[in-house]
């Protein structure tokens, strides 16, 4: 591969719904532009972007994939991030390191729950956007239609087509150029005549094209008021400066074929034309994590300071291949940099590109590229990357909470010895993927986005050779009293030799539990009342010694006890057989019967969970949510989505992803984040307590 300085770069980001053609485009973008010989099929498992094995077994992108092409002089970093909604921390992280958002959508099912993503994505890191809409040759394709959706959804974009069809589904033949009015047929890339019959349509895209442009620029908009028209060179840079522009909120419409290759070639030269070089973007930093975001000085050059974003991480059997965005300065292979998060070196070896899994070594990555390097020591997704002395971070995207959650069980002694070195290697790689040891529930937890994510991960620990099991994790319900009540509770032991004796008298009392808007409050107080000596200062810590014992494996149903006050206030010794391990059990007896006697209570997690579906599907999640025991606070519809938002227990949701995925067509979304604990209806707690007995029975 030749050698490419800043002004001649463009990185993109295809993103888009699942289904939407982002694969195949991409496969069309390469094959056209002679990157490949041969375009292969997402159905066959063969396209550049899809090689990494579960996505061959799925048909389905998992994983950004970078495709650098050559086009015009100019290299094309096109990253084909996925679109299937678990996956968006890759899909975040491609738009974090993209100069422009290209959002792909299906011509015959308009914009779905992933444009929306995708725009999201864009706002968020202020970039342009450019709209493809694709599978035009597709039956019911409509690109009127697919466009006024848009337009209806996204309301703050104006969406201005450049280019526009030529016939629809089976007569898809070719797009017509709005400003220059000449048709490109098939998959040709010299110009023809325009089709007699689309002189109405033109005239009315070209007047809307003329009048983005002249908003673009005061002097242009001067004269556009005096004339009422541009010449071509004016439409042509006032579209370029609108389109580079993201506060101008411009986004240029293409219309393609991916599989046909129709429409690609325009594409391939508005990418060079309407996406900005690498060093018009200004880039986000903040001096320390969380922190406040600044920008970095200056544009970006070889000769500024080294600055890279690790933003992809694949590992597979050969090791990790890192992917970063040289955001500023220039590297050559060798090259040691600081990796600010791990505050330790990294000596990057040999640079190179990756087009799919093929390497493509590199002499040289100037200011603004995407580079690959493999081995490094301990560097992972989300990291920057600078020269000695740089002290500021690149500012990371925000994901997501998980929602979506796995038990795992090794299958072996082995597996067990090495599961939580491969889990954080997955966890290092995916920023939306988390694991814990949950001591309370003595479980090992598992999160992700969704099933289809975490299933991902077990496929990709068992071919790191760990075998792993999963089960529905156990609620972890709180245990905590409604009243006070007391218990005395003696222990005596003879043995023939030395016995052991303690008597101990205690309180159990409700302390006030956490609402979610105060500071945090003790979950638990042991309080001493003891006078005159009846237990010495050393038994009373043996006491307390024994009812923190009992704390962790709860008294009613085996959870936590939370919120709780407990206190001695009587007892008796004996001088010869009272012993720390006689009131540490006595403690423990009376702790359990006052606590039985104070109207226990089980307290169970509440959610806040925010739910996007289309129109037609509000009915059915309203009704669901009743069936949940959740408790809706709002709804809102816009533009043919529904938001609806709720509390809900987490023992009502743990699979919502795949219920609402099915409830919807795929076409559902929700965010949920921890709110508060409530009490457990009296019904569904005897039954917690029933299933927790039974389960001991079995045990012991």
């Amino acid at each position: 591969m030749k050698e490419y300085t800043t002004e001649l770069l463009r990185n993109i980001a295809l993103v888009g719904h699942q289904g939407a053609g982002k694969t195949s485009l991409a496969e069309s973008l390469l094959f056209n532009t002679g990157a490949i010989t041969r375009m292969g099929k997402v159905e066959e498992g063969n396209t550049a972007a899809d090689f990494d094995e579960d996505e061959r077994s799925r048909t389905l992108s998992i994983y950004s994939s970078l495709l650098p092409i050559e086009f015009n002089d100019h290299k094309i970093n096109i990253i084909d991030a996925p679109g299937f909604v678990d996956f968006q921390g890759e899909a975040k992280n491609a738009v974090r390191v993209a100069d422009a958002a290209v959002v792909v959508v299906d011509a015959v099912a308009g914009p779905e729950v992933g444009t929306e993503l995708a725009f999201d994505y864009a706002r968020e890191f202020n970039l342009p956007v450019m709209a493809v809409i694709n599978k035009m040759d597709r039956e019911n394709a409509n690109f009127s239609q697919a466009l006024g959706a848009m337009r209806e959804r996204f309301p703050d974009y104006r969406f201005v087509p450049v280019m526009l069809p030529i016939g629809a589904q089976a007569d898809f033949s070719g797009v017509v150029n709005v400003l220059t009015q000449k048709a490109y047929m098939g998959a040709g890339k010299d110009a023809s005549d325009l089709p007699g019959d689309m002189a109405d349509d033109l005239e009315m895209a070209r007047l809307e094209l003329i009048e983005a442009a002249a908003e673009s620029d005061d002097a242009l908009m001067e004269k556009y008021f005096e004339t009422e028209t541009l010449a071509d060179d004016e439409i042509k840079e006032g579209m370029r400066a609108a389109a580079k522009n993201p506060d101008q909120n411009v986004v240029p419409v293409f219309v393609t074929s991916a599989t046909h290759s129709i429409g690609i070639v325009p594409l391939l030269e508005a990418l060079i034309v309407y996406v900005a070089p690498p060093d018009a973007r200004r880039v986000a930093v903040e001096a320390e994590r969380g922190g406040e975001v600044e920008y970095l000085d200056g544009p970006l050059s070889d000769s500024g300071p080294v600055v890279a974003y690790v933003f992809h991480s694949h590992t597979d059997k050969y090791g990790t291949l890192t992917y970063f965005r040289l955001f500023n300065g220039m590297l050559k292979p060798n090259d040691t940099l600081i990796n600010l998060d791990g505050d330790h070196e990294e000596r990057l070896g040999g640079l190179m590109t990756m087009r799919g899994e093929t390497q493509i070594p590199l002499e040289v990555l100037h200011a603004g590229d995407i580079g690959v390097v493999a081995k490094l020591r301990d560097t992972h997704t989300g990291h920057t990357l600078a020269a000695k002395g740089f002290k500021k971070f690149v500012t990371r995207p925000r994901f997501s909470m998980p929602i979506y959650a796995v038990a795992l069980h090794p299958r072996t002694q082995s597996d067990s010895a090495k599961m939580g070195e491969v889990l954080t290697g997955l966890t290092n790689a995916d920023p939306t993927l988390n694991w814990y040891q949950d001591g309370a529930l003595k479980q090992t937890i598992l999160e992700g986005m969704g099933g289809t994510h975490i299933d991902i991960a077990i496929s990709r620990a068992e071919r790191m050779g760990v075998g792993l099991d999963t089960s529905v994790p156990k609620v972890p319900y709180q245990e905590t009293v409604t009243k006070s009540a007391t218990a005395v509770y003696r222990h005596k032991k003879q043995t023939g030799g030395a016995g052991q004796f303690a008597e101990v008298h205690l309180r159990v009392e409700p302390l006030p539990s956490p609402t979610g808007d105060e500071e945090e409050v003790p979950e638990f107080e042991f309080g001493n009342e003891v006078f005159g000596g009846a237990i010495s200062g050393a038994f009373i810590g043996s006491t307390e010694k024994g009812v923190r014992q009992v704390l962790d494996g709860g008294v009613i149903a085996g959870y936590p006890v939370k919120f709780v006050k407990a206190t001695v206030f009587d007892g008796k010794m004996h001088p010869v057989d009272s012993k720390d391990i006689a009131f540490q059990i006595a403690g423990r007896g009376a702790f359990r019967e006052a606590f039985e006697g104070a109207g226990p209570v089980l307290l169970e997690p509440i959610m806040r969970i925010e739910i996007t579906v289309p129109e037609d599907a509000m009915g059915d999640i309203m009704g669901d949510m009743n069936t949940r025991r959740g408790r809706v606070l709002g709804m809102e519809t816009e533009a043919g989505r529904s938001v609806v938002t709720a509390e809900v227990p987490l023992a009502e949701i743990q699979r919502y992803s795949n219920d609402l995925r099915s409830m919807t067509g795929g076409r559902g979304v929700y965010t949920m984040e921890f709110l508060r604990y409530e009490r457990v209806p009296a019904h569904i707690q005897a039954e917690i307590i029933a299933k927790a007995e039974k389960a001991k029975e079995e045990e012991d």
